[in-house]
C-alpha cells in the first residue's frame, strides 16, 4: 500500500469526524452545548500545554546547562578569591570591617 493512500485516507477520516463532531453539537441542546464546548475546551488546553512542555524542555535544559557553565566558569576565573586547597577565601573579608 502506497503511503500517500494512507494518508489520504488518515485525511478524509479526520475530516469525515469533524464533520460528525459538529453535526452532533449542532443536534445537542444549549445546556449540552456549553457543557461540551467546556469539556472541549479543557482538553485542549490540557494537551497544548503538555505538547508544550514536551517540545520546550530540550531547550530549557540547554538553557540552563549554559547558565550552570557560565556561573562555574566565573567562580573558577573569578580573581577576587584566593584558594587554599579546597577552601576559598574571598579577599573582600581581608578588609577592615566597618564599625557597629
Amino acid at each position: 500500500m502506497n503511503i500517500w493512500t494512507v494518508i489520504e485516507k488518515l485525511v478524509a477520516a479526520l475530516i469525515v469526524g469533524t464533520c460528525l463532531v459538529l453535526l452532533l453539537r449542532l443536534a445537542i441542546g444549549d445546556t449540552r452545548r456549553w457543557r461540551f464546548d467546556a469539556v472541549v475546551r479543557r482538553n485542549w488546553n490540557r494537551i497544548r500545554l503538555t505538547a508544550w512542555r514536551t517540545w520546550n524542555w530540550r531547550a530549557s535544559r540547554r538553557q540552563a546547562a549554559r547558565a550552570a557553565d557560565e556561573v562555574i566558569r566565573r567562580a573558577r576565573g573569578s580573581s577576587q578569591v584566593e584558594r587554599d586547597g579546597n577552601v576559598y577565601k574571598p579577599k573582600d573579608f581581608k578588609r577592615p570591617r566597618k564599625p557597629h
